[in-house]
């Protein structure tokens, strides 16, 4: 296309799709689910696929744990919400293998002191794929844990959970006949992720869950994936357990050394003695912004709240040029001697489940808008007319990490 107008083409940049919906009060309901499907079937075209049309790089939505869907769904008793866990497993496809992973899952979780309640069979449609898809999909399976004393929930059960999840990625493919077709795209008490290698709107087609009333929350975050320096897959597929990330990182390798050598210093007096069995901290043959999410899982359980480790990860240019106080400096000189900047990031929207917010790279590469209307609901995307939203309901506000506190809302 030519240039016209304020229209120039050496202005394009190719970027994923991202973006994040929910109820500043807090209120959970199927409602934002809905429309984080909409957001995210709104931004197909941000998505790429192969030469199979039908095989998309990647789509999915991040949201809370649906306590009422599965407390109503799964055949077996589940404690009160936050006290329990669900993991999202990709499993081998092969019966011996799979076998072998849910055996090393159920004995290291028993070393770690879970117990586990059930395993659900996630229904799926796998005629709505394409044959490249179709080809690599993994058995999707849901396991439901919980601290076999019972006084472990919410975030420090998460904390627990990432020391099980790390053990099994590492033992994985040494005891269980290989890793290929195992993943864990989620093992949390207070989020939980749908996606995989498809288009966005393959994602509510494929997960017959996503059209239940009973699923409900009040933050989801999307992501359609524009795969660029790693080939399309199940895993890859965004949004990860945290966030959701709308570019490349073509640093990498930097970050990952980085990080290399800081692992050895790593110490939290949450994690105790079990923070070693963290290491590797970021998982081999994965993604950029795969990674990311590793460094940023680590640092917000470590104890750390959402914002602040993003603001570790992705810190705006500062210096002795840029204009801020000094409250605002010296946090960014104290957390400097710290770690590295996470370089490369482009624009990122992320989600603990209780906390919910976006960040934009330093050069504004990867612009973003919002919306917030009059009944305290908001939207955020890679663009704006994700959703059909009148001008009346509209207002302009900055906010940053809306917190789901008791139904309450502090704004920061």
């Amino acid at each position: 296309m030519k240039a016209q107008g304020l229209y120039n083409p050496q202005n394009e940049h190719d970027a994923c799709g991202v973006g994040f919906v929910v109820n500043l009060d807090g209120r959970a309901e199927h409602k934002i689910v809905e429309f984080g499907i909409k957001v995210l079937e709104n931004l197909l075209h941000r998505g790429a696929t192969g030469a199979d049309v039908n095989t998309g790089d990647g789509a999915g939505v991040l949201f809370q744990i649906p306590h009422r869907f599965f407390k109503e769904t799964v055949k077996a008793n589940l404690p009160d919400a936050g006290a329990y866990a669900v993991g999202m497993m990709f499993l081998p496809q092969n019966d011996k293998d799979r076998a072998a992973c849910v055996s090393l899952f159920e004995s290291i979780a028993k070393e770690e002191n879970f117990q586990v309640i059930s395993w659900r069979d996630v229904p799926v449609q796998p005629q709505v794929l394409g044959l490249g898809a179709l080809h690599e999909m993994p058995k999707i399976a849901q396991v439901f844990v919980t601290d076999k004393n019972g006084k472990l929930r919410g975030e420090d059960l998460d904390r627990a959970l990432l020391v099980l999840r790390k053990r099994m990625e590492h033992e994985c493919g040494r005891d269980a006949g290989g890793a290929n077709g195992f993943y864990v795209a989620s093992l949390s008490s207070r989020t939980i992720v749908y996606k995989g290698m498809m288009t966005a709107p393959q994602v509510p087609l494929f997960y017959p869950d996503l059209a239940d009333s009973r699923v409900e929350s009040a933050v989801a975050v999307v992501h359609q994936r524009y795969s660029t320096n790693t080939f399309p897959s199940w895993p890859l597929a965004q949004p990860f357990r945290f966030l959701a990330h709308n570019g490349e990182i073509n640093t990498l390798r930097g970050n990952r050394n980085w990080m290399k050598a800081r692992e050895k210093n790593i110490a939290s007096p949450l994690f105790g003695e079990k923070v070693d069995k963290l290491a590797p901290i970021l998982e081999d043959n994965t993604s950029d912004s795969a990674n990311l999410d590793n460094v940023l899982e680590v640092l917000t359980l470590g104890g750390r709240k959402i914002g602040h480790s993003m603001t570790m990860l992705m810190p705006p240019a500062w210096g002795v040029k840029h204009s801020m106080g000094s409250d605002v400096r010296g946090f960014f000189e104290y957390h400097a001697g710290i770690m590295e900047p996470w370089d490369g990031p482009a624009a990122v929207a992320y989600t603990d489940g209780s906390w919910v917010g976006a960040n934009l790279d330093r050069n504004g590469l990867r612009p973003a808008r919002y919306t917030i209307t009059k009944n305290g609901f908001m939207v955020f995307a890679s663009e704006a007319g994700v959703l059909d939203i009148p001008a009346s309901f509209e207002y302009g506000v900055v906010i940053f990490c809306p917190r789901f506190s008791q139904g309450k809302t502090e704004r920061r």
